[in-house]
């Protein structure tokens, strides 16, 4: 069973500490989302976003620094094939590589420069979420008070990434900030790691509206691993995960259900998902409720479709 995973910080752990190797053993205490557990997890396609921690100036130099990182550390590994455009997903299939996705999670870094962001999609970038949970110079975050949309510039970062071929990503934004993406993407816009509000209420999590606004407009959602976005009362497991995935179910998004872990963004697990060479155990919980075909979709083949369908060829 192929799986996709919308959402690792790799990177991140990687630009807070330069020297480490991204090549240790599947025991390594470093990262979650090792190549071996990966490897180990059935992985096929996993989008690494890059995602510049407090510690780190945010500006278009780190950016690159960390696109860089990417390249030196990531694709660099055995096994890694960068994924640019459509074809090169069947491609990594066919060379039974891990498919390697570059995804900016914030544009705060960007300052505004679109230049920066030509630059960056020219070495692989290929997803963006406009902020993370705050405000910056093109939105409001989830958990910004303010709860304000898009600003001009940040409309004209949607409309740049559109030209380019850039998928936006809802997640951490604002409410406002998502409606304003659903009005202006021509393109299928897509969710990396949110679960539903309706089971957990939370606003880094989707309405049932916002739910049925990425279905209709044939996206893509990632329910993620963060376990106080997958139940109110911890510990989660992956039962509490599952209800997400009924509910979602529910709102005749079958079809448009991914994963996307939250992998070493996290500092607590849901039990039983503590890193990607668990896949396997939430694929047979879920094997439990739902037909063979239908896993196989939440597990990889939703999101390989979407990608194979949205990113230029």
């Amino acid at each position: 069973m192929r799986v996709a995973d919308l959402h690792v910080d790799v990177l991140s752990k990687l630009l807070e500490k330069p020297e480490r190797k991204w090549t240790a053993t599947e025991a390594d205490e470093a990262f979650d989302a090792t190549p071996a557990r990966l490897e180990k997890g059935g992985v096929a396609l996993q989008v690494f976003a890059l995602y510049l921690p407090d510690a780190i100036p945010s500006n278009p130099e780190s950016l690159f620094l960390g696109a860089e990182l990417f390249w030196s550390k990531v694709l660099a590994t055995n096994g890694m094939k960068l994924i640019r455009r459509s074809g090169d997903i069947e491609n990594a299939r066919q060379e039974n590589k891990i498919g390697a996705l570059l995804s900016l999670e914030g544009a705060d870094g960007l300052k505004g420069q679109l230049w920066a962001l030509r630059l960056l999609y020219r070495l692989g970038l290929r997803l963006l979420g406009p902020t993370w949970n705050h405000a910056n110079w093109a939105c409001d975050g989830a958990l910004e008070p303010r709860g304000a949309g898009l600003t001009k510039a940040g409309k004209q970062l949607v409309t740049e990434c559109e030209n380019l071929g850039i998928l936006v990503d809802v997640s951490h934004l604002s409410d406002k900030g998502f409606w304003d993406v659903a009005e202006r993407a021509s393109r299928p816009f897509f969710a990396s790691h949110s679960n539903a509000r309706s089971i957990v209420d939370n606003p880094r999590n989707l309405t049932d509206e916002q739910i049925d606004a990425i279905v209709s407009a044939h996206g893509i959602i990632g329910l993620t691993f963060v376990p106080w976005f997958v139940t109110a009362t911890e510990p989660a497991s992956i039962d509490d995960l599952l209800r997400h995935v009924e509910h979602v179910c529910s709102l005749g998004g079958a079809d448009h259900i991914a994963f996307g872990s939250d992998f070493d963004g996290i500092s607590r697990h849901v039990q039983g998902l503590t890193h990607p060479g668990q896949y396997p155990d939430l694929a047979d919980a879920l094997l439990k409720r739902y037909s063979e075909t239908q896993v196989i979709g939440f597990m990889g083949a939703n999101a390989i479709r979407y990608f194979t369908k949205n990113l230029k060829g």
